[in-house]
């Protein structure tokens, strides 16, 4: 041991390793060296205190990162208590100073350092939190992380990392307590966790979550040199317990076997991926300002994706042949196992030295674990071992192993995708934003032009009635200004005549001048003054005759409105005798109802007394009999319907008595069960006195049996337009919305199911909310129902597939417009037979039209019908399913895509 700690250029007593030169990393407690943190990271607010330039170096140029190593110490079990009970432990432990010491005798030892030294008390969490919490941290910032467990056989890898802690939660593994960080720090909405369960078995990968997936291929990027396996099943985590059960599954399918030095030894290596996707926002770019050089506008920041990987390796323990015992296939395993082992060694060992050539490619181990040694990853490594002297050999080994792994150099990178899809919905999001803002300020511009259209009228007429009121009053004026004027000169002229008399007239005459030539004077500017009133009263009158014309439109546009208003009138008082009559009738019905009732109440109490003698024993007698046939002791079905008559058993639907009309509905129904009693119940109007059950009374059991008659007579095709006709869909939509019986719903989604089987009801249907109604009972959960709602389903996929096949109908299925599609492709694979074989028929109808393919595919539609082609139990559907995808191009474009072969 002494030499193999000289090979490695260490001294004799204290061995450290190179990469201690800074011994503070050695010194440290933790696993934690500064990385670029996650902006989102909910439980770690400690790490958002890095800034940006180191984030921007990690995603670019990458952050150095040493492979940290951890040693931890098994106690001894009830073997060595009793075979090692003289010897003292081969190490010590020196946690405090982060040392342990390799005994080699009683006067000699070695000492060693490591990251973290753990004592054979150290709990699981303790355990987690030194070992593998950096690293889940780290993957939630981005980067790619690796935990691995190495050690001999029986010194407890399989306990640190795999343990469930079913009965004792503080035993919880690694494995378990990763995953509850991870799923404490991301946000289901915006992030993704997926995990596959691998094992390495006789260098060939095995699914774990898929055992008959047993030959897994490794894949590598010519680019990157990233390694993946796209063969392996992924299955996404939501919660703490599905993570369970998947462990659970894992390791019953993981391959053990008892040896001699442990009971359950692992045969395998068990590899643990788990990817985590995040969604992030990038730096803020700031652009500077054209105007202002010193200020600066910010862009919005990128939406980023961040994917990293956790892998969890559980090695299989290292065991010598001679100790273990292993023979004949234990004995090829152990090879294998050992010969894996020594090729993730030499790799070590060359990444150490920093050698030239690694030879990954010796195993798929050291394939598989290219990116956490001497790549990109962040890595933690914990070495168990036990403390039985007989093993010191084996502890020596897994010891320097660990020495070698901390030599090993990883450079850690982030790997960011620009995320298109989340830019995408903001995008429309914002989009839909300003849209309906737009459609906001439209409606208001529209509002406000109508208000002042509004206004403009309104003053337009304010402004007419002025200018006729001001133009009346300017006539009158005028007309007044002209009598008084016509008056003054009327005067003027007799004075002028009395003025010039006989005095005048000889002076005129001896002037040679007539007494008439001043009176012509007058005269003539008496003409023109008249002239120019009659111009002025010729304007006047036309003026006036203009708005006599305007003021008979308006007159007659009132006499118009007039008769309206005296039409209304009359049909007002139309109305009023209409209601005056109605209402006397009404009494009437009132006393006619009272009588009924007296009546009513005489015939119980004859009943009460088992009389048979008394006036209404015609009623009496069909109403006994109604009972007695329910009760069987007296007149069958059959029987009871020749000898009461359909016509008095529907009275009694409408009888005040509750008993009375639950027996007389379930006589109804029954007689509705024999196809040869439909039609006359229907031309009897036993339909619409069932609709009318369903609408006028609220007793359950009312309500159940009349929507099981309605079902029956809606096996009739002639009946289904009836019952549409009649608003039966609508009635039934609200018993189902209103009902909680489980038999009440069953007969509902019965009778809903049937009408969805008749080709010309399909628009209807729909409008009047049956299929509304049909999804909305799935709310029950009970498997008649469900069936139920199953047949109905398929019956309006069918109809649908038959109407787009003969050109009739064309567009989307209104089946996934009103969202059933999520239902119908999560019970597909429902336990119950009825259920899934009706759903599968639906499923493949649906398909049959090219327009529903898309939306089936986006719904996950397309794995049901692969495998309903491919596993069904009956083969008519099988045949169909198969048909129908190989006959859609998108169908096939999209197998094609995700290599699904038929």
């Amino acid at each position: 041991m002494a030499s193999g700690a000289n090979r490695n250029g260490m001294h004799k007593g204290t061995v450290k390793p190179p990469s201690a030169a800074n011994s503070s990393n050695l010194k440290s407690s933790s696993f934690k060296s500064r990385l670029p943190p996650s902006n989102q990271s909910p439980g770690s607010a400690l790490r958002r205190t890095n800034s940006a330039s180191f984030t921007a170096a990690a995603r670019d140029d990458g952050v150095p990162g040493r492979v940290r190593v951890a040693v931890r110490l098994r106690p001894r079990n009830a073997e060595e208590l009793v075979a090692d009970a003289d010897f003292a432990d081969c190490v010590e432990l020196q946690p405090e100073l982060k040392r342990l010491k390799l005994r080699k005798n009683n006067w000699d030892s070695e000492t060693y350092e490591f990251d973290e030294v753990l004592t054979e008390f150290a709990s699981q969490k303790r355990v987690y939190e030194v070992v593998a919490k950096p690293v889940v941290e780290s993957v939630l910032d981005g980067y790619n992380g690796t935990v691995m467990a190495y050690g001999q056989t029986g010194t407890g890898k399989t306990f640190t990392l795999g343990r469930l802690g079913e009965e004792d939660t503080s035993a919880r593994g690694i494995m378990v307590r990763s995953m509850e960080e991870i799923l404490a720090n991301v946000s289901l909405e915006t992030d993704s966790v997926t995990v596959s369960y691998l094992q390495l078995y006789m260098e060939a990968i095995q699914d774990l979550l898929d055992p008959a997936n047993d030959n897994i291929s490794i894949v590598e990027d010519p680019k990157t040199g990233d390694v993946s396996l796209p063969g392996a099943t992924h299955v996404e985590i939501r919660d703490e317990h599905s993570f369970l059960e998947l462990l659970r599954l894992g390791e019953a399918h993981r391959i053990a076997a008892n040896t001699k030095l442990n009971t359950e030894s692992s045969r395998s290596h068990a590899i643990l991926m788990v990817h985590v996707k995040r969604s992030v926002l990038g730096a803020e770019d700031a652009i500077p300002s054209e105007i202002d050089k010193s200020s600066h506008f910010v862009k919005p920041p990128k939406p980023l994706v961040r994917k990293s990987k956790l892998v969890l390796v559980d090695l299989a323990g290292s065991e010598r042949i001679h100790k273990s015992g292993s023979e004949g296939h234990m004995l090829e395993e152990a090879k294998s196992i050992n010969l894996s082992l020594s090729a993730l060694g030499k790799c070590i060992n060359a990444l150490a030295e920093n050698s030239a050539h690694v030879p990954v490619r010796d195993s798929k181990l050291t394939r598989l674990l290219r990116d956490s040694f001497g790549g990109t990853a962040r890595t933690s490594l914990i070495v168990t071992i036990g403390p039985s002297p007989r093993h010191r050999g084996e502890t020596a080994s897994t010891i320097l192993f660990g020495q070698r792994a901390m030599k090993v150099e990883n450079m850690l990178r982030i790997k960011e995708e620009f995320d298109y899809k989340s830019l995408a919905r903001r995008l429309e999001i914002q989009l839909d934003k300003l849209i309906a803002e737009n459609e906001r300020q439209q409606k208001a511009f529209d509002d406000e032009v109508e208000r002042i259209n509004l206004e403009a009228q309104n003053r337009v007429s304010e402004v007419e009635r002025d200018f006729t009121d001001a133009l009346e009053k300017e006539r009158l004026k005028c007309q007044m200004e002209y009598m008084e004027s016509v008056k003054k000169l009327e005067e003027k002229m007799i004075e002028n005549q009395r003025k010039h008399g006989c005095d005048g007239f000889m002076n005129d005459k001896c002037n040679g001048k007539g007494p008439g030539f001043s009176i012509a004077e007058d005269v003539a500017e008496v003409k023109k003054l008249l002239e120019k009133e009659i111009n002025m009263r010729k304007e006047a009158e036309e003026e006036v005759n203009k708005l006599k014309s305007q003021l008979r439109q308006c007159t007659d546009s009132g006499a118009g409105g007039a008769a309206e208003i005296l039409k209304l009138q009359k049909a007002l008082e139309d109305e009023g005798h209409q209601k005056k009559k109605l209402e006397e009738e009404i009494i009437i019905l009132r006393s006619q109802m009272l009588q009924l009732t007296f009546e009513a109440e005489q015939m119980r109490r004859c009943l009460g007394r088992g009389g048979s003698g008394n006036a209404y024993t015609g009623l009496d007698s069909p109403m006994s009999q109604v009972r007695d046939s329910l009760n069987g002791h007296k007149t069958p079905v059959a029987a009871l319907f020749e000898q009461v008559g359909l016509q008095k058993i529907l009275a009694l639907l409408e009888s005040e008595d509750p008993n009375v009309r639950i027996h007389a509905v379930k006589v109804v129904a029954n007689l509705a069960a024999e196809e040869a009693n439909q039609e006359r119940i229907v031309e009897a109007g036993g339909l619409t006195s069932l609709l009318m059950l369903l609408r006028s009374y609220e007793d359950e059991t009312v309500h159940r049996v009349a929507a099981g008659a309605i079902a029956n007579l809606a096996m009739n095709e002639a009946n289904q337009e009836l019952i549409m006709v009649q608003g039966g869909i609508s009635l039934l939509s609200m018993t189902a919305s209103d009902a909680e019986d489980p038999q009440t719903l069953r007969m509902v989604a019965g009778a809903i199911a049937n009408l969805c089987g008749n080709d010309k009801l399909q628009s209807k249907l729909r409008s009047e909310g049956g299929i509304k109604a049909l999804l909305g009972m799935v709310r029950c959960g009970h498997l008649d129902v469900l069936s139920q709602v199953a047949r109905g389903i398929a019956n309006f996929a069918k109809c649908e597939s038959r109407a787009s096949t003969n050109g009739i109908k064309s567009g989307r299925s209104l089946l996934i417009d009103d969202g059933a599609l999520p239902w119908i492709v999560q019970n597909a694979n429902n336990d119950s037979a009825p259920i899934r074989r009706h759903i599968e028929l639906a499923l493949c109808h649906l398909a049959q039209h090219e327009v529903n393919a898309k939306d089936m595919i986006c719904g996950g539609a397309l794995w049901e019908l692969v495998r309903i082609s491919q596993d069904c139990s009956r083969e008519d559907i099988r045949s169909l399913a198969r048909r129908t995808l190989n006959s859609s191009p998108v169908f096939r474009a999209e197998m094609r895509r995700l290599r699904i072969e038929l």
